[in-house]
């Protein structure tokens, strides 16, 4: 049985883990759109849009525990 503190510490990776991929997917899709040429709103776009189509099953499975 999980103890309230494993549990909230299972929760912090989790969410660390999600933050993390969604500022990475934010960066490399502003970079991405910059080298295509788009203005600044453009590139703000294309981040957000990668934020939104984020492979959520992967980054979940990145964290799961293992064994």
């Amino acid at each position: 049985m999980m103890t309230q503190s494993v549990k909230e510490e299972a929760r912090q990776v989790l969410a660390r883990a999600v933050r993390d991929a969604c500022v990475q997917a934010a960066l490399d899709g502003y970079e991405q759109a910059g080298m295509s040429g788009l203005c600044a709103e453009g590139r703000w776009e294309m981040a957000v849009d990668s934020m939104r189509s984020l492979d959520l099953t992967a980054v979940l499975s990145g964290v799961a525990p293992k064994g």
